[in-house]
């Protein structure tokens, strides 16, 4: 059982409602800080003039702190998209993992932080009967916007516990966008008509970190049609 620490955070409000009751999660959204250290951004996600939270906040020692209930809609997704749903806040559980990001030493995240995120994870997902393909990241619900939990995060680790969508090998297929935008369409992805080769970017973080360019190749293309093959 994970050990939790209270240290509540004002920024919440209210879940959208169903036969009046909140809804319950059905997505769990993983970011990283992206500030120089897990204290500042501790303080931040507390502060109300800052209007930003998640639930949980991992520390790169493994310390987990809760900081607004699960029933209630944290401020962590901002301007998202994810399998036609816009208020990603309303259906989702954000969990910030302490990381100084791209912008301060973006650097690999510790065993102890992933261990103490496999057990919450398992955690929500049992609770709340979350389907592997519904852990994304940051930059899956944002792609125009941001990088996190970006290119260093082990995604392939999640998936390995059931806990992400697993790395498919590559199909052979002729590069279409056509194609490619409704596969990223049936995965989830959003802002398609926006900057396309910035999905194909987030999706590359998530699936394939270790080139990430923005361009439709032979190896993102057959990774696309692998995944939805997949879900089918």
């Amino acid at each position: 059982m994970v050990a939790l620490i209270d240290r509540p955070s004002p920024n919440h409000d209210a879940r959208p409602e169903r036969g009046g009751e909140p809804c319950p999660p059905d997505l769990l959204l993983l970011h990283y800080t992206g500030m120089q250290t897990g204290q500042a951004a501790l303080e931040r996600l507390c502060d109300p003039v800052a209007k930003v939270s998640a639930h949980y906040l991992i520390e790169e020692d493994g310390r987990v702190f809760r900081l607004v209930p699960e029933h209630r809609r944290a401020w962590h997704a901002g301007v998202a998209f994810w399998a036609g749903v816009t208020n990603v806040n309303g259906c989702s559980l954000g969990i910030e993992l302490v990381n100084p990001g791209h912008e301060f030493g973006y650097r690999a995240f510790p065993e102890s932080q992933m261990t103490a995120l496999s057990e919450l994870l398992h955690v929500l997902k049992a609770k709340y009967g979350i389907a592997p393909a519904r852990i994304v990241g940051h930059s899956d619900v944002a792609p125009l916007r941001k990088t996190d939990p970006g290119e260093l995060f082990d995604w392939p680790r999640l998936a390995a516990e059931g806990l992400a969508q697993a790395i498919p090998e590559p199909r052979q297929v002729v590069p279409e966008p056509a194609t490619a935008r409704g596969h990223l369409a049936e995965l989830g992805y959003g802002f398609l008509q926006d900057d396309f080769s910035a999905v194909v970017a987030a999706f590359q973080r998530r699936f394939r970190p270790a080139r990430v360019t923005g361009i439709l190749d032979d190896e993102t293309a057959g990774l696309l049609a692998a995944l939805v093959e997949t879900q089918e």
